[in-house]
């Protein structure tokens, strides 16, 4: 299954794009925009479903993430809420926007207008109590300070490191090669996944990053796993969270590369 996908997935990002009259697979919501079923919390020092502070919550059709309710500020209460089913290979879009004031006794100015995408992360069920994050691979979304150059859609490894340019990268965190996107406006985010093969980023249609052989600090190489959205002491509103399940193409590279090719090049940008 690896060699095929590795091949398919440098083939789809590295050659030319192509049209195809074949009709593309349909994006599903993950987010409904009207209630958090199918989702589940977890919050740093709480059980598993404890919504601590009605800190996930849906408003203006918007899945919101808040801290309104913390008496004392936000005191390392990391949290995440997760999607109930697993992937392996697929094509997820989020839009999302910062908003108002960072919590008080917050983390510090690197969870400034800081949220993440978690994929291939570990269950939920599995995480302990006082754990910060899943071992996840971090679609790390970031807004600028309406100063400073600042990227979105970089990559963080809580448990994790992967290969880019042929050598295993351990740095916690790398930057991408996005725009800066000051203020409150919205930016829609992508990430193509191919089980344990390749991940690329995209902002706005445009490519930022990619990289091959996701996997756990031990090496084991990640084919699947869970979806979450953080909470990290910055409000933020995301009114898109959705996907395009390629998991039936895995065992059809041909198929594979032409569905891919024609969803790339539709480069999705998020409007106001």
């Amino acid at each position: 299954m690896f060699k095929p996908l590795i091949n398919v997935a440098f083939g789809i990002i590295l050659g030319s794009f192509i049209c195809t009259s074949q009709k593309s697979p349909q994006w599903q919501p993950l987010f409904n925009g009207e209630n958090l079923d199918n989702w589940e919390v977890k919050i740093r020092g709480y059980d598993l479903g404890e919504n601590f502070g009605n800190t996930f919550r849906v408003e203006d059709g918007n899945l919101q993430i808040r801290y309104d309710q913390y008496d004392g500020g936000f005191d390392n209460k990391f949290g995440h809420i997760f999607y109930k089913e697993s992937f392996s290979s697929y094509l997820i879009g989020v839009e999302y926007r910062f908003i108002g004031d960072q919590v008080t006794n917050n983390p510090g100015g690197w969870a400034y207008r800081n949220n993440g995408i978690m994929l291939h992360g570990q269950e939920p069920t599995t995480m302990g109590k006082d754990q910060d994050f899943p071992n996840s691979i971090e679609v790390q979304l970031l807004g600028g300070n309406g100063e400073n150059e600042r990227s979105t859609a970089n990559l963080c490894t809580p448990g994790t490191q992967y290969i880019m340019k042929d050598k295993l990268i351990k740095t916690h965190c790398k930057e991408s090669s996005s725009h800066t996107y000051h203020g409150d406006q919205w930016v829609r985010v992508e990430v193509l996944v191919l089980r344990d093969s390749l991940m690329v980023h995209y902002v706005n249609g445009e490519e930022v990053m990619r990289y091959s052989k996701p996997q756990r600090d031990d090496g084991e190489l990640l084919k699947e796993g869970t979806i979450s959205l953080q909470s990290e002491s910055h409000p933020t509103d995301f009114r898109k969270v959705e996907i395009i399940d390629l998991s039936e193409y895995e065992n059809k590279p041909d198929k594979l590369q032409k569905v891919v090719k024609t969803l790339i090049s539709e480069k999705r940008v998020a409007g106001k």
